[in-house]
Order: structure tokens, then C-alpha cells, then sequence
């Protein structure tokens, strides 16, 4: 796809600089806005879970996050200038409104229904009232005004989700209130019964799950991160700090407890780990740092410089500017992560529902002379140039059940313990993996075979002669460890999961966090118990481990799977940078993307131990665009056929531990280094009684 002018060549240091790219990601839109001006429906011709109604409410409500802010600006040098240079005419968002809210007018938005999608699109309607009281509050149309008015109220009205939309029924209640003259006697009960619940879904640190936390959702995301929750928590801290004091000193003492470990989500180069659903928002991820901005919290070390907030949106913007192919031809965003996908897609993503990535431009709303844009942009708090060696590379996220391990080699996370039960597309894959990167993404399945599920960083079990396929989903009995090695002690964490309970089959699984000793490597322990069950006579068990997957191309566009696949590796070659091998005991593979590898160390770590599963070392060949960052990925795998009991009496356990290598392109140049890191594995032996892992 093309690269958008304004945004792809944006060098995102100044005010300017995102107020051009906001100009550039608007103009596409004006060619699709309706006669009317109601509504947008761009070129794109899927469809969503809803109505093409609220479909095309999304392509007027979402740019409202960019809209609301030049409405307070457009006369204000030098941003009338550069708005009248893009020709967008920002007046249509004022008689949309009008017209979307009248129930006379053919392009009318529709009456709402319980949990109706029109409830999320007026959270940014909201916020335009909010922002621009004198201009919408069409003191001078009563018609017009009582239409608003009623269309709104109607929110209050019908059920919605117990999760981040009830931020929605609030922040329209209040525009109600402050914008359009409705008594704050008339609907503050529905904005406390609205905080009152959105209060239980908190967990601790600054964290609350979206939706209240328990066997049905165990679900902490982006979107009860820099999405809605704590993004709305901050604009409730702007819009109304008064409302009720405790509450606002307690989301601002919340909002710096996330932000002290927020940031480890990012890397120093601005890729955030992608994690959860809805990832087609992209930059939303930095949304929480804006948000932060303008409600002119006050942060904590190592964010508490203004300057290193300012860098963690802007150096994130600046990532997204290298991928070009989120664009459509015609210069709309698609729905995608780093291209076209619909694979990893929601069912509520319209082509329109992508702009909620422009809550990261709230930041507009501060004028130039503010000192988030005065101050000097700080680095990354472990900036490989001017590394804080008093922040530890690896930390524990208890909240969200992540260990964040920004290391040198490896930009990733290990986790272990969410799960939801609500019908996400994927959410296996978005939630239930080992380990999420922000150099190599995660894949999504396209379908019920093997290279369809691309099993990367997870556990797959297979009943190859019952075409039964299982990918590792809701684990239990999540728990928290930490190991020694030499004079370092990291943390762990361990969880179970039964891939079928007929078969009878538990595994427990620790991740091991990566450690100073073996750079880029990360630990996997097994336990694979076999407990008493019926239903199955004599089946046969496959147990792959899977590794990350990486992009299967050079960085001159080559694909590495048209080249031989070698037995063993070129280790005098330093100058090598690209190929897979495999010796059936590992595999590695070396892309554009860096090197991702994995090594069956059951031998190593449990010489003597007889129940011990022998792996075999394969490569899958992933189906084309299941991957989020790559179109064509490999994935290493490790295949294990542990031994199953005939015996009711009998209970089986077996051992597999696995090393997973990882090393991201910007650490590693042609190769050089890869090969020495690979060949240093990780020694180590399970403890007595097989209890717990020691390393050497």
C-alpha cells in the first residue's frame, strides 16, 4: 500500500508535526462523507456485527477525536492555516450532528436498543460537547438542541455491557449537564450507578480488568489500559475534577501506578507489544500517555518528566510511520495491524471502526505553549544509549499477570492466567499464548489445521488420529515463583491447562524469564500428567511447543523456504544472516526480523529422570497473514508423544523443558553474534523428586 503524506514522512517532534498528521489521516475522509454529512462510509466493503447505520456513525464519531480539538483551534495561527491548506471542512461535524439527531432526517442515526454500538460512538460525541460548549450547545436551535438532548438521554435507557462502555453513559451525562443545560438532578444517578460498577472491575497497581474480574473474564488489556479505562479515568480527571474529589485524587494516584510500569509495554524504538483484541487500533496503544497529558497528572520515576512522556507517544507514533501498508489506496486506514487482516479482526470492526486510534490525538488539545511541547523529548527509561541501570530489565506485573521483560536482545512478555469467556475472534491466540513480542507479534488462526492455527509461543496438543486440535486456552491455578542462577534470582510463574477433559490430560506449565547468563533465551518447564479417564482406548498424543514466529523473508524480499532447509548450522559463517536449520533436536530460523530459535534441553536438564519426553525439532510452514507484523512467517516448534497409560490405576508424568531463542533485528547486524548466543543454551536439572529447576 501506499505511505500517507502528512503521517508516513512525519517526523513527529512538534505540535505541528501531529497536527499535520491529524490533517493527513482526516482528508481521505471527506470524499465519503454523506450528502447530508451524517455520515461516513468509506470505500472499504466489509461489514461488522451491526448495522451499517451504526457502521457509518462510527465514520462520523471517531474523527471526532481529532475534530473536537480543531473546532477550539481553526482560528488560531498557525493551525487555521494549516487546516484550510487540508480543505477539510470541519463545519460538517456541527450540521452532522444536527442532522444525525433528528429523527425527521433520512439520514437519522436511529433510536437506540440494549447494547447497541451507538453507545460507544457517543463517547466521542460527548467529548466534542465537552470541548466546545459555546458552539454545540445550539443555544440559538432549540430544535436542535432538544433533539441532541433527547437522542443522548436515550443511553440511560437500555442495558449495556458491565465493562469499559458504561465510561460512555458518563461521559455523555456529563456533556448533558455541562454542555446542554440538562440538571445534573436528572441523571447523576446514572453516573454514579455507572462508577460504582466500573469502581469493582479494579485489581490493584493502577489496573482494573475490563469487566468485573472472575471465572468468566480474566481479561486485562490494552483496552482497561490506554483504550477506555484509564483513558477515561484521565478525562473524567479534566472534564470533571470537581464531580466528586476523592474519586479524582484516587484516578490520578491509580493513573501513576500504571504509568510506573506502563512504559515497560513500549520499546525503545516505540513498538508496543501487541497484546488482547482489537489491535486494529494501532496507536491507540499511546492513547494513555495523551490522555495523561491533558489532564496534567502528575507521574512517577522514571516517567515523571514531561519530556518522557512526551517520548513514549511521539517515538510510538514515529514507529508506525515505517508501516505504510496500514493504509488503504485511497489513504483511509484498513483494518490490520501492520497490513491488511482481516484474520485478526473483531466482529465489531467496520472499515470505519479503526479511527479510535486518534484518542492518541487528544494531545492536540494542549496549545504550543504548553510544556508538554516545550519540553525536551526524553528517551526510552532504558534507552540502549543511557540504559537506567537502576531499572531492572525484567519486572512483575501482578495485576495483569505479565512478566515484562525488556532486555536488550528481546522486547517481550511472558504470561500466564487470562482468559475470557465472552466469543472474541481468536481470543486463544490473544490471550492464552506464553509470550507476546513487539518485534514479532503474535498469529491469529485462519482455520483448524496445524499451519492455519500458527501455534507460536503456546502449547498445542493434537489427537492426530481424531483430527482433534487443541491450543492452549484458560489456564488455572496461575502462581507466582522465582529461580536462582549464580547471583541472580528472576521470576516465574506457573500455571495448568487440560486440553480435554475426557482425555484426561494436565499440563503444568513454568516460564522462566530470561536471565543475564544466556542472552535471548527463555525457559519453559513442563509436567504433562496423565490422570485417570475414559473415552479414549489407545490415542495418540502430540504435544508441540511452540516458539515465536518471524517473518519468513530477507530483508531484500526473498522468501527463506524457496532455500534448502540445512541439517546443521553454519556456525563458522558470523557473516550469515538469513536461513532456517534444523537437527532435529532445534531449529532456528534468521529473517528481517532477527532470529527465533528453539531447543528440546529435556536431556539436559533431566539426564536421569526416565519419565522424560524426547523431543523431535520442526519448522511450520504458517498459512500467509495470520501473523500481525508479517505476512509469511516460520514458526519453530518442538514435538513431543509423551506415553499414554491403559491402566485406570496408573498415573503417568512426564518432563519437557524447552529453551525458546529470540533475538530482535535491531540487536543483532548480518547475523554477527546469533551463532554464539545460540550454541551458549541454558544448563541446568530439575530438583529432587523432580521438584523445581536448578541451573548450573
Amino acid at each position: 500500500m501506499p505511505a500517507l503524506n502528512g503521517f508516513s514522512d512525519n517526523e513527529f517532534r512538534t505540535r505541528t508535526d501531529v497536527l499535520r498528521a491529524a490533517l493527513a489521516l482526516l482528508k481521505p475522509l471527506e470524499q465519503y462523507k454523506s450528502q447530508d454529512r451524517a455520515r461516513i462510509r468509506i470505500a472499504t466493503a466489509t461489514g461488522a456485527g451491526f448495522s451499517e447505520t451504526s457502521a457509518q456513525l462510527e465514520g462520523f464519531a471517531r474523527p471526532l477525536w481529532v475534530v473536537a480539538d480543531l473546532l477550539r483551534f481553526r482560528s488560531v495561527d498557525p493551525d487555521a492555516e494549516l487546516i484550510r491548506a487540508a480543505s477539510i471542512n470541519l463545519d460538517d461535524w456541527i450540521d452532522g450532528l444536527k442532522v444525525g439527531t433528528d429523527p425527521n432526517s433520512a439520514e437519522y442515526w436511529g433510536d437506540l436498543s440494549g447494547v447497541d454500538q451507538r453507545m460507544v460512538e457517543m463517547e466521542s460525541i460527548a467529548y466534542t460537547l465537552l470541548l466546545n460548549p459555546e458552539t454545540l450547545s445550539f443555544a440559538d436551535d432549540p430544535v436542535a438542541q432538544s433533539n441532541v438532548v433527547k437522542w443522548l438521554r436515550s443511553i440511560n435507557d437500555h442495558p449495556m455491557p458491565q465493562n469499559n462502555w458504561l465510561w460512555f453513559r458518563i461521559f455523555v451525562n456529563l456533556a448533558l449537564v455541562r454542555t446542554l443545560g440538562v440538571p445534573m438532578s436528572e441523571v447523576k444517578e446514572h453516573i454514579d450507578a455507572a462508577l460504582a460498577t466500573l469502581d469493582s472491575f479494579y485489581i490493584g497497581e493502577g489496573w482494573s480488568s475490563d469487566g468485573l474480574w472472575g471465572d468468566a473474564r480474566k481479561q486485562v488489556d490494552y483496552y482497561s489500559g490506554s483504550f477506555a479505562i484509564q483513558f477515561a479515568q484521565l478525562l473524567f480527571v479534566r472534564f470533571a475534577p470537581d464531580y466528586d474529589q476523592a474519586r479524582t485524587a484516587r484516578y490520578k494516584k491509580e493513573a501513576g501506578q500504571f504509568a510506573e510500569v506502563y512504559w515497560r509495554y513500549f520499546h525503545e524504538n516505540g513498538a508496543a507489544i501487541p497484546f488482547g483484541r482489537s489491535l486494529t487500533y494501532r496507536f491507540a496503544f499511546a492513547a494513555f500517555w495523551a490522555a495523561a497529558a491533558v489532564a496534567e497528572v502528575d507521574l512517577p520515576s522514571p516517567v515523571s518528566n514531561l519530556g518522557t512522556v512526551k517520548g513514549m507517544l511521539l517515538r510510538h507514533l514515529r514507529w508506525w510511520t515505517r508501516h505504510p501498508h496500514i493504509f488503504n489506496t485511497d489513504g483511509t486506514l484498513n483494518i490490520g495491524f501492520c497490513y491488511p487482516n482481516m484474520h485478526m479482526s473483531e466482529n465489531y470492526n467496520s472499515p470505519q471502526s479503526v479511527f479510535w486510534c486518534l484518542k492518541s490525538f487528544v494531545v492536540l488539545g494542549l496549545p504550543d505553549t504548553h510544556p508538554f511541547w516545550t519540553s525536551k523529548e526524553e528517551p526510552h527509561p532504558l534507552d540502549a544509549d543511557s540504559r537506567n541501570n537502576s531499572l531492572a530489565p525484567v519486572a512483575v506485573l501482578r495485576p495483569p499477570r505479565h512478566i515484562l521483560c525488556n532486555t536488550p536482545e528481546h522486547h517481550f512478555l511472558l504470561s500466564s492466567g487470562q482468559s475470557t469467556r465472552n466469543r472474541f475472534k481468536a481470543r486463544e491466540a490473544k490471550y492464552a499464548k506464553f509470550a507476546y513480542s513487539s518485534t514479532f507479534g503474535f498469529s491469529v488462526p485462519s482455520g483448524p489445521l496445524l499451519e492455519q492455527q500458527a501455534p507460536d509461543s503456546t502449547l498445542t496438543v493434537s489427537l492426530p488420529d481424531e483430527d482433534i486440535l487443541k491450543v492452549r486456552w484458560a489456564p488455572t491455578d496461575s502462581q507466582w515463583g522465582e529461580v536462582r542462577v549464580g547471583d541472580e534470582t528472576v521470576p516465574t510463574m506457573t500455571s495448568t491447562w487440560t486440553p480435554l477433559q475426557s482425555l484426561g490430560l494436565d499440563i503444568t506449565t513454568t516460564l522462566i524469564s530470561p536471565v543475564n547468563r544466556w542472552p535471548g533465551w527463555h525457559i519453559r518447564v513442563h509436567k504433562i500428567i496423565r490422570k485417570n479417564a475414559s473415552g479414549y482406548q489407545s490415542p495418540v498424543v502430540e504435544v508441540i511447543d511452540g516458539g515465536f514466529a518471524i517473518s519468513a523473508q530477507t530483508p531484500e524480499g526473498l522468501s527463506i523456504f524457496e532455500d534448502e532447509l540445512q541439517p546443521k548450522y553454519e556456525t563458522n559463517d558470523e557473516n550469515l544472516s538469513n536461513g532456517w536449520w534444523n537437527d532435529g533436536k532445534s531449529c532456528l530460523i534468521i529473517s528481517e526480523s532477527g532470529a527465533s530459535g528453539i531447543v528440546d534441553l529435556t536431556d539436559v536438564f533431566a539426564p536421569n529422570v526416565e519419565s522424560r519426553s524426547r523431543g523431535e525439532s520442526k519448522i511450520i510452514r504458517a498459512d500467509p497473514n495470520t501473523n500481525l507484523m508479517a505476512q509469511r512467517t516460520l514458526i519453530p516448534t518442538i514435538e513431543h508423544h509423551p506415553e499414554i497409560s491403559m491402566s485406570k490405576q496408573e498415573q503417568n508424568v512426564e518432563w519437557v523443558v524447552s529453551g525458546v531463542f529470540a533475538i530482535q533485528e535491531s540487536a543483532i547486524v548480518h547475523g554477527r553474534g546469533v551463532w554464539k548466543l545460540w550454541h551458549d543454551r541454558p544448563v541446568g536439572h530439575l530438583g529432587r523428586n523432580n521438584g523445581g529447576i536448578h541451573f548450573d
